[in-house]
C-alpha cells in the first residue's frame, strides 16, 4: 500500500473551492498531540476547557488540513486504514466547524442519559450516516459538504454527501500500487 497516502491526499485534495478537515481521535492516533505540536496546522480540541493530561491525549481534535504539508502526510501515510479520524471538505472557516463538530460530541439514549458519540471514528460513521432521515442529514452535514472516510479495509475512500435531502455514497477507488 505503498502510495495510498498519495491518492488518499489526491481525493482529499482534489476540488480547490472547499477547506479540507479532519477529526482526529486523540484514542485511536498514537501520539497525536505531540506531533500537532510538532506540526503545528491549525487545530483545536473539540472538547471544552482546559482538560487533565490524560484526557487531552485521548481527546478528539479538528484540524485544517493543508496540501503537501508533513502533518497532512503522516496523516494520510501512516493513519489511513486505522481508524484515526474523518475528513471533511467544507467552505466554512474553522471557527465554524469547530462549533458544527462540537454539537454531536454527546448523544442521548432513549433514557435521556448523555452518552459519547464517537462520530469521529470512521467505523461509527460510516454505519451512522445511511441510518439518518432527511432532518438528521441536515443537521450532520450543516457546514460540511461531504465526509470523506476509509473503506472497511482502508481499501477505498467512501464520500457521503447529500443531495436534495438524500444520502449519496460514493466509493473512490484508491492507487495502491
Amino acid at each position: 500500500m505503498e502510495n495510498i497516502g498519495q491518492s488518499v491526499n489526491q481525493r482529499l485534495f482534489a476540488d480547490d473551492t472547499r477547506s479540507v478537515y479532519a477529526v482526529l481521535d486523540g484514542a485511536s492516533v498514537p501520539g497525536l498531540l505531540s506531533r500537532l505540536r510538532q506540526y503545528q496546522p491549525e487545530y483545536i480540541c473539540l472538547y471544552r476547557g482546559e482538560l487533565p493530561p490524560d484526557m487531552a491525549q485521548v481527546a478528539p481534535y479538528l484540524v485544517h488540513l493543508q496540501i503537501d504539508t508533513d502533518f497532512t502526510g503522516w496523516v494520510t501515510d501512516e493513519g489511513w486504514g486505522k481508524h484515526w479520524g474523518i475528513f471533511a471538505l467544507s467552505r466554512s472557516d474553522f471557527s465554524a466547524l469547530r462549533q458544527h463538530f462540537r454539537n454531536f460530541l454527546t448523544a442521548y439514549d432513549p433514557d435521556a442519559r448523555p452518552l459519547l458519540f464517537r462520530y469521529y471514528d470512521p467505523r461509527v460513521l460510516r454505519k451512522y450516516l445511511p441510518t439518518c432521515n432527511s432532518q438528521e442529514l441536515a443537521t450532520v452535514f450543516g457546514q460540511v459538504d461531504s465526509y470523506l472516510l476509509e473503506g472497511e479495509q482502508g481499501e477505498a475512500m467512501l464520500s457521503f454527501q447529500v443531495i436534495s435531502g438524500k444520502l449519496k455514497i460514493e466509493k473512490l477507488e484508491l492507487n495502491n500500487s
